[in-house]
Formats: C-alpha cells, structure tokens, sequence
C-alpha cells in the first residue's frame, strides 16, 4: 500500500511540481534506500517491514529470489546464490583471490562473469537486480515517478569500479544522478541533520567499515562546504573479512584445513552470528561439527586484530596526507555494520582518544545522506552544504624518457577540469601517443595504465614548435575524460577512461605507499631520466651542427669536439649522474665555441651588403 506525505501547512511543495529522488546504499552484503519526505530523510521498508535488504541473489530455474528469501539457500545451493558481488564489480578476475564457492568465466584480465542455473550473469546484471529491487521498493512506497537517484561508492573505488556501478543503475532504469563517496554521504547525513552539534571550521573523521570495503576520509565543514581533505582505504577489507578471520580460527580449533562448500557456507553463518552476538555479550558459544566451541570478547579482538590494524594504519596515513595531528579532529563518526563491533568502536577510540559518534544508526547513515543529496540536486532545497570530494590517486600521462607528469595530483577537490601543453620530441613529428595514467610514482613502468589515444594530424613543423593541449577532466562521480588538440591546426582526439577491471586492494596500497618508500629513489632516477632526455637532446641538435657548418671548425676542434660528442654518447650508456653530467659539462666547452662561431657567421650573413648609416637613428628636425 503507498503511503501518503503528510507536510506541515505552507511547508509542501506544488504536488504538481513536486519531485521524488531516492538515495541508495549498494553495500556488499546489505542494500538501503532512502528518500526525503517533509523535509526528512528516512529508509524505505519493505512489505515485511525490513529496511535492511540482504545483497544476495538466489538464481533457478523456478524463480530468482532476492534478500532475506535468498539467503535461505546460502548452504543448499552455494554456487546459484550470490553474495557480496560488489567485490566482484569492475575487478579482473586474477584479483579474486578470496575464497568463494562460484564457477567464474573469463580471461585472467576480465571481469569475471558468474555460471548460475540461469546462465551467465555478471557482476553488474546481478548488482542491476538488487537496485532493481530497491527501486521497486522506492515506488512502493511514494507516490510520485521516482525521478533520480544518487547511489553511494566506497571512496576508493576507481574508474572502472565506478563506471561498472553506474552502468548496474542505468540497467536498472535508474536516472544516476551522482555517484557519492560513502564517507562524504555519512558527512553529509550528521552534518545537516545535526547541524547545531557541529561548529565550523572543524574536521572530522570519517570510519567507514562495511560488509567488504573499508573506507576512512578526514573532512571538514566549513560554512556549509563539506570538503574532503584526504581519503583513503580498501576496496576489499570490512564484515567479511572479519568473518573469515573467525573461519579460520575455527578451522584451527576444528583440526582442518579444506573444507567443502557446504560447511565452509555453515562456518561463514556460524562466525557471522558470532561476530555480531559478542557486540552486545561477553563470549558465546559456536556449534559448528556437532562440536560446541566458546569465543570471548578478548579472543575474538586477538582473531580480528590483523584486520583492525589495516585500518588504523590507514587512519594514520590519511592523517599524515590531511598535515593533521589527532588534537585537529573533532569528532570520529562510524559508518558500517562492522563498526557495531565493541572490538573495533575500543580499537577506533584508542587510536583518536575519544569517544566515536553513532548516533544515527551506522547501517542506515550513507542511504541517509545521499537522500539528502538526491533531494538536493532534484530541485527540491538549495539549502543545503556544497560537497567536495577529492581524487583517491594522482592522474598522470606519460612524457619522452618513460616519465610522468601529472596533471592532476591525489586528493584534489572534484570536479576538477586542468590543462597542460605539451610539444613534439622530433622534427617532422605528426602524431603524438596520449599514455594516461594513475599513480603517485615518477616513472611510467610503476605506475598503472588508464588507457592511451593517438592525436594524429599534427602539422610537421621543428621539433619544439607544436603545440599540444592535453585536458584532463574529473567529473562529480569521479569519472576521467582526457582530450588532446594542437592549437594551430585544431585538430583533436579525446577520450573516455573506462579500463576494463578495477585495482585490487594489494595494488591501490601498493600505489600510495610506494609513493612515500620510493619518494627519494623517484626523485634521483627522475633527476637522471630528464638528464639523460636533456643529453639525447643536445646531441641531436650537434649532430645536424656538425652536417651543416662543420667548415666553421679547424680539424684539431672537430677533433675535440666529435671526441667529447662520443664521450657522452657512452657515458649515456650507464646510469653514473655524476659522470653523465660530468661529460655532458666536457661537450658544451667545445659546442659553446662552435655556437659561437655559428651565430658570428649567421650575423654577418644578415648584416652583409648594408653600411652603418642604415643603422644608426635618423634625426629630427
């Protein structure tokens, strides 16, 4: 039955003019939706009164359930029953390296695609069904077209994590109206709900531990502008990896190492329940191979402990990149079903020295805030704070010597449009390779590749004279279009960064803390790639000297010259800074001198056949 919005007198919208937006929480293994009604944002329930919906999906012949009535086939038909897919999503399947009862489809570098009782399903039709059902639900319940919709991402999702996100909603019939990052969701949800709570100019931490992905963003509000200060995270750490951290210990306390699908299905429940009984008791009691097994709280911290420590090490380094100490945070607020944990509210409260906040309700804030948000870019209040989310990596493309130069560093505000010029390595050139790329590294080979275009119809011209402007352009859903033209001619080639998987947790780490261990090492080998560019270079330009005015030189200063030419050709060979520059400062002795006597004949050449008095200022009368 639709249920009727009530509004105080003055308060409601023409009906006629009135639009409906929904904000959806896609998590790995709970799904909400939530809309504003009189002004507040609340979750919408099901028939059965549930707001929580399960993300599993049941698939045979019969029929495909969803949610609750799902699960109930969790250790019957594991293989047709699929969980936590949003781990699956915009990921190759060389980076499903947990273990899982599926029979995935595909090469190494694809998204794997799902063998059910229906046939092939991949990870975006299955994430499709459940929004479909969330949307079903949002219709339900209002009484008006639902007209867009912001769905919420984990901060740290990429672009092709994000891309395979939005086309799940657009399958789904969803009007996307942006793609939020959880943490600024959660921001946005206790920062105008409670906008008396909070003074500005503060910071705030952002803990958001869900189902599979783990996400923490330090933000400050600041005369109604929310802006993310630094971010950071993994797309795959939360719930379930606390809960295979306790199959394990289970496992070990069992005496077994391989399991069938089937049990391991029993152990997975078993530690679930476990999990979530030790937040409100001291120890519980597991019966898993009609054996009975007691966990208590400090056991169960000990289980968890290297799952919690992932996640202040995070917190740590997002605090180093915001230049903040603990003393510059207000406030820590919790996000995620995992952080009903008592293990990890102590663990989060140790690290920040305060109490965290959970007023609103951990597993209900994101869908909370992107309703917020929906509603606000439907039209329906303008009242509300301006968000700025920030790029999670560094965006890059590839210059001559294997380098990067960045354009758009990590952690700046989105959306975010810049431009570069750039100009052509050799004479003649016509086309130009755009190799972007995504990393915090100096050099092409340690850093990953978004995608690459060729800009052709460059006017041949002097190596140095093109000139080639490269955009780079970040959208609000955290999107990358990258677009190259040469200025004089106007001819251009663009485009849209859509790879085909998503960085694995192993590799976003591996991205930003390579860039701090390799910080001094990329600065000395950048020092002598663009030497070695420099060098190349200069040897280049002598060469064509040489051909041109060799005539200039005496034979004993060709002589010198050709020998230090050669010295630093060999030198090049080696990766001595120190010697390269040493020889480099040997060559331009002798190609200074011949410079000299280049530019001495070229003036003589232009001043030849006139006098002096052609020269000199004529005078008035």
């Amino acid at each position: 039955m639709a249920l009727l919005q009530i509004a105080e007198p003055g308060q409601s919208s023409d009906p006629h003019q009135h639009r409906v937006a929904i904000g959806i929480d896609l998590g790995t293994t709970h799904s909400l939706v939530a809309t504003v009604r009189s002004g507040q944002a609340q979750v919408l329930p099901d028939q059965h009164g549930h707001v929580l919906l399960p993300s599993v999906v049941h698939y045979s012949n019969e029929a495909t359930s969803y949610g609750y009535e799902a699960q109930d086939f969790l250790v019957n038909d594991p293989t047709n029953t699929i969980t936590s897919v949003k781990r699956f999503m915009g990921r190759s399947q060389a980076d499903i390296k947990f273990q899982h009862p599926y029979q995935l489809l595909g090469t190494a570098q694809d998204m794997p695609t799902f063998q059910t009782a229906v046939g092939q399903k991949t990870p975006v039709e299955i994430s499709a069904d459940l929004l479909t059902q969330l949307k079903h639900r949002a219709e339900q319940s209002v009484a008006h077209l639902i007209q867009g919709a912001v769905i919420t991402v984990p901060a740290y999702f990429d672009e092709a994590q994000r891309q395979a996100t939005r086309d799940a909603a657009q399958l789904a019939g969803l009007n996307v109206l942006r793609l939020l990052n959880e943490p600024t969701a959660a921001a946005v949800a206790y920062g105008l709900d409670h906008t008396s709570q909070l003074e500005i100019d503060q910071n705030y931490v952002i803990y958001d531990l869900g189902g599979g992905t783990f996400d923490v963003s330090i933000l400050r509000f600041s005369q109604g502008v929310f802006e993310v200060l630094a971010t950071g995270g993994h797309t795959a750490l939360g719930g379930d990896d606390l809960d295979r951290l306790i199959v394990k210990w289970l496992k070990q306390q069992l005496a077994i190492d391989n399991v069938d699908n089937e049990t391991y299905a029993h152990l997975v429940i078993a530690a679930k329940k476990a999990k979530e009984d030790l937040s409100t008791q001291k120890h519980v009691s597991i019966q898993v191979e009609q054996q009975k097994i007691e966990l208590d709280r400090a056991t169960f911290e000990k289980i968890i402990q290297p799952a919690l420590d992932r996640t202040l090490h995070v917190c740590k380094r997002v605090l180093r990149d915001a230049k903040l100490e603990l003393t510059d945070i207000k406030h820590v607020v919790l996000v995620g079903g995992s952080t009903r944990s008592y293990a990890v509210q102590d663990a989060v409260e140790q690290l920040f020295k305060q109490t965290p906040l959970c007023s609103i309700n951990p597993d209900e804030v994101v869908a909370i805030g992107a309703a917020m948000t929906a509603d606000q870019l439907i039209g329906n209040r303008t009242d509300q704070a301006l968000l700025l989310d920030v790029t999670p990596l560094s965006l890059g493309l590839e210059t001559m010597g294997g380098l990067v130069e960045r354009l758009i560093p990590r952690n700046t505000a989105i959306p975010i449009a810049r431009k570069q010029e750039f100009t052509t390595y050799q004479d003649g050139q016509t086309a130009m390779l755009i190799h972007v790329l995504q990393g915090e590294r100096d050099l092409v080979e340690h850093c990953r590749s978004l995608g690459q275009f060729v800009l052709h119809g460059i006017p041949p011209m002097t190596a140095g004279q093109a000139r080639i402007e490269v955009t780079f352009q970040v959208d609000a859903d955290g999107l990358l279009a990258v677009s190259a033209q040469e200025t004089t001619s106007g001819t251009q080639a663009n485009i849209d960064i859509k790879p085909s998987y998503g960085l694995s947790d192993t590799d976003m780490e591996r991205l930003l803390l390579d860039g701090y261990k390799y910080a001094e090492e990329d600065k000395h080998l950048r020092h002598l790639h663009e030497t070695k560019m420099e060098a190349e270079r200069e040897l280049e330009a002598l060469t064509q000297a040489i051909k041109a005015d060799a005539t200039l030189l005496t034979p004993e200063q060709l002589t010198k010259l050709q020998q230090a030419q050669q010295q630093l050709v060999t030198t090049l060979q080696s990766d001595q800074i120190d010697d390269i520059e040493r020889s480099i400062k040997q060559l331009k002795h002798y190609s200074d001198q011949f410079a000299a006597l280049r530019m001495n004949r070229h003036i003589d050449h232009a001043l030849k056949g006139t006098k002096l008095d052609d020269w000199s200022t004529p005078s008035t009368k």
